[in-house]
């Protein structure tokens, strides 16, 4: 049963408790471009008390320097090298696990900070933002050449999606089982500053019932994104907490990671979803209302 915090005594031992912070962004930090009330000084108090801190977020449509802008923006306090997207784990995973060849190629379903992290990582792609792609004009494969050199489909969140980039993806993929179907996340939803919108699960649940076939994911609940992190920072898994507010990615990441977990209510998750007949599963290890709440401890 989930630990319910409610007072100082309680906020005080967590952060005793724990040395390395990791904050899901969406839901728990802000609502779109709303900052949600405390959660600067909350920030703020963990760095003053020399906690670590990580943002690890499913949101494939930023690359880490142009999410760090968002932070400026909202005056967060955030450091490139502390920001964990899922498109910066699906590039790392397709140079560094896969091993992509540099003659090979991957057709892309999403957006420029999606883009810019495969460049980054030195891998080749098609599609994305490509002005071919982003057209409402119908769609023929009498008029598609496909790219021989394409071995992997990347789906990210696309505000643009349309027939065509998901024709010339499954084309790819249904042409040979030898091409990797990868996905960003497989979040349903995506929380927005005026409710929920369809995420990038929403997206590729297309594809995965025409090819019958299901990607690998490489966000948050995978521990693919988890072996990106510790990939480049050292830390205890036993003195580290996760914080979100969605139970099937945030909270089963920080468990299958073997991490405390922290969910606030912020977000995605309401009450009816951890007590009732109709309870999720997934328990978290502690929760609170929302990240603004531990501002109770700075009086200790």
């Amino acid at each position: 049963m989930a630990v319910r915090l409610s007072d100082t005594e309680h906020y005080e031992a967590l952060l005793d408790k724990y040395d390395t912070w990791m904050f899901d962004c969406d839901g728990v930090l802000w609502h779109g471009d709303r900052l949600i009330e405390g959660a600067v000084q909350v920030l703020d108090m963990l760095r003053k008390r020399g906690k670590r801190l990580l943002f690890v977020t499913n949101n494939a449509t930023k690359s880490r320097r142009s999410y760090k802008t968002k932070f400026d923006q909202l005056g967060i306090e955030a450091h490139v090298d502390e920001i964990y997207g899922s498109a910066y784990a699906a590039a790392v995973y397709i140079s560094s696990v896969m091993k992509l060849p540099k003659d090979k190629k991957v057709y892309v379903i999403g957006m420029s900070g999606l883009e810019e992290e495969l460049r980054n990582e030195g891998v080749s792609y098609v599609g994305g933002t490509d002005p071919a792609d982003c057209t409402l004009e119908s769609f023929s494969l009498a008029d598609f050449t496909p790219d021989p050199d394409v071995a992997a489909v990347l789906c990210g969140l696309d505000t643009a999606i349309n027939y065509t980039k998901l024709s010339k993806a499954f084309h790819y993929l249904h042409r040979g089982p030898s091409c990797q179907f990868l996905v960003t996340s497989e979040d349903s939803t995506i929380p927005s500053t005026h409710g929920l919108l369809p995420g990038i699960g929403a997206v590729s649940a297309l594809l995965r019932f025409a090819l019958n076939r299901d990607p690998l994911s490489v966000g948050k609940p995978a521990k693919t994104m988890l072996d990106c992190i510790q990939a480049k920072v050292h830390f205890d898994p036993k003195r580290t907490i996760m914080i979100g507010d969605r139970l099937n990615t945030d909270i089963l990441f920080g468990q299958t990671g073997g991490l405390a977990t922290l969910l606030v209510l912020t977000g995605v998750t309401s009450e009816e979803n951890i007590t009732g007949p109709n309870a999720s599963t997934i328990v978290p290890d502690y929760v609170t209302p929302s990240i603004a709440d531990l501002r109770l401890a700075k009086s200790s």
